[in-house]
């Protein structure tokens, strides 16, 4: 695992695209479970290790997840994230140029639980959330663009979701309209940065996960 910040109250970890971070249907090894372990090892602790989930991110996509190791941060960090206290940053690789190098995106996004997708919709129907994001066009490749995407609201798939609706679904995205998918089964969406002040201790904290070690994702990183 690529541990990217650790103290007694959280741990921070870069998942890899196709690493699920909490159990499933499928009964695959979850992340969570080797984090829990990897504690259990470390630290020579006996019986159950307590790690508290504080958000997710999609399957097939990569970056920092941040874990509580003790009940008093999971409870701060739970009520950071629902008050929006949590800055984070992506980056999301699509084919098509976006509308402008800069905007923000409004939806309204109903979930599709069966097929396990979200639907945008420009004004509110039925069983529809309000879903906002902002881009910025940081960098173009040879045939892709780089955003930088920042979440205003945490909604399933949003990032997916809203940015194929402006026509630029992520590469290697089949459920939300891309093409062809990636060789390893990925997408290129990557949670890059998050920002918020420590639960416990009280100072700013700033957790940066590098990009995968791909090929598309290495000329990012030469560039960047």
């Amino acid at each position: 695992m690529d541990i990217l910040f650790e103290d007694n109250h959280i741990i921070a970890v870069n998942k890899k695209s196709g690493e699920l971070v909490q159990g499933d249907n499928t009964g695959d090894e979850t992340l969570l479970n080797r984090v829990k372990d990897y504690i259990s090892r470390k630290y020579n602790k006996p019986g159950a290790v307590f790690l508290g989930l504080v958000h997710r991110l999609d399957r097939p996509a990569s970056g920092v997840i941040v874990f509580a190791r003790t009940s008093k941060a999971l409870g701060r960090l739970n009520l950071m994230f629902q008050e929006k206290d949590v800055r984070k940053k992506y980056l999301a690789i699509v084919k098509k140029r976006p509308p402008s190098e800069k905007g923000e995106l409004i939806n309204y996004l109903k979930k599709n639980e069966r097929q396990n997708k979200s639907y945008a919709y420009d004004k509110q129907v039925k069983g529809s959330k309000r879903a906002s994001l902002d881009y910025q066009l940081i960098l173009r490749t040879d045939n892709f663009y780089v955003l930088e995407v920042n979440l205003h609201t945490g909604r399933h798939h949003q990032i997916r979701c809203q940015l194929a609706a402006a026509g630029c679904p992520i590469k290697g995205d089949l459920k939300y309209g891309f093409s062809r998918s990636n060789n390893d089964g990925s997408i290129s969406l990557h949670a890059w940065k998050i920002q918020f002040v420590h639960p416990v201790r009280k100072n700013e904290i700033e957790i940066i996960a590098p990009v995968p070690e791909s090929d598309i994702w290495l000329k990012v990183r030469e560039m960047m």
